[in-house]
């Protein structure tokens, strides 16, 4: 069958491999979508130190039922839409121990530590197959990450009570919009590009701002009427993002990192404890996040078409990762169509 790999920093093709058999207690998939998210474009680039080359991409899944095999619990059928849960948990580490088995000190996640998606098939356990009624399988491969912007929001025990800065409105900052917003709180966006502004706008922000033309400092003391945030939520993964997160988190207020920044960050830690900060990170998502997008989904009020840039086949992906590659701050999500 075919499927994409990366075999090298700025190489990717398509290669054929073997079609996996279902095997007792696995779901077959039929692929029709995997989405290219950030941590596929750095293994492009070679800068991806937790990946493990070659490797075939991809966790981020629209698929139907092809098959299943024996020992699978009823509600499984040929043809349902589903996506994937694509990491992997020990169940004996601390992380596993406590029950956050999205923070599993030895996950594997699909197209980092292990082989991904994007092929014409996939098997996998059961448990880890999402069923999505009424969302279509191009829809299905966006639940995967707007599902860690909403565990984030989680994570900042977010209320009706919050003000709450969402820093960066790619696919993950606009999950944690939209599920902030659900959940009754005053939303700020913050980005450097106004049509991602306008978008974030669209699916729940009460305010936007473009920290590159204006002054994010004085708009956030306006809105917040001089008390700053009382949460903000970091979806970039930049030295500069996260010293702005501690700098206007309000006194008391409660700091969520999703990002990854890339080099050595310098805080004036001297905040951390003048403003009792809580800072916490958040890490993939939980299964019931994932529920929680498909309920959110299948309400048919989200502006899909507009998280989806371009849609690709797998002779394409190439091109497609070097044209990202050159406009990042452009692409919300990239689509390879099996």
């Amino acid at each position: 069958m075919k499927a994409i790999q990366i075999p090298a920093p700025a190489d990717l093709r398509v290669v054929d491999i073997e079609k996996p058999e279902v095997k007792s207690g696995e779901v077959l998939l039929k692929i029709k979508y995997v989405g290219f998210c950030g941590s596929d474009l750095n293994t492009f680039l070679g800068r991806n130190p937790m990946v493990k080359l070659p490797v075939i991409p991809g966790h981020e899944v629209g698929a139907t039922i092809e098959a299943v095999g024996t020992d699978v619990p009823a509600g499984f059928m040929a043809d349902m839409p589903v996506t994937v849960n694509p990491y992997t948990n020990c169940g004996t580490c601390a992380a596993c121990r406590n029950g956050r088995v999205n923070a599993c000190e030895h996950n594997e996640t699909f197209g980092v530590q292990r082989n991904g998606a994007m092929s014409e098939y996939l098997s996998l356990p059961w448990q880890k197959v999402i069923p999505a009624d009424g969302i279509s399988p191009r829809d299905c491969a966006l639940i995967e990450p707007m599902s860690v912007g909403f565990h984030a929001v989680s994570r900042g025990q977010i209320t009706d009570i919050d003000t709450v800065l969402v820093i960066g409105c790619g696919m993950i900052g606009i999950g944690a919009i939209v599920r902030a917003a659900l959940r009754g709180a005053t939303v700020i966006a913050v980005d450097l590009d106004d049509d991602k502004l306008a978008l974030a706008k669209r699916i729940g922000a009460d305010y936007t701002i473009n920290s590159k033309t204006e002054n994010l400092h004085e708009r956030l003391q306006v809105i917040t009427n001089g008390l700053g945030p009382d949460v903000v939520i970091e979806a970039v993964g930049s030295p500069a993002t996260y010293i702005m997160a501690v700098n206007e988190v309000g006194f008391t207020g409660r700091v969520v990192c999703i990002g990854y920044a890339k080099s050595e960050v310098t805080f004036q830690t001297k905040y951390f404890v003048q403003k009792e900060l809580d800072i916490r990170g958040s890490r993939n998502a939980l299964p019931e996040d994932f529920r929680a997008v498909v309920r959110y989904l299948q309400q048919g009020d989200c502006p899909l078409e507009e998280f989806i840039s371009n849609i690709v086949h797998p002779e394409e992906a190439l091109n497609a990762m070097q044209q990202w590659s050159a406009a990042p701050g452009k692409v919300f999500r990239i689509l390879v169509k099996f």
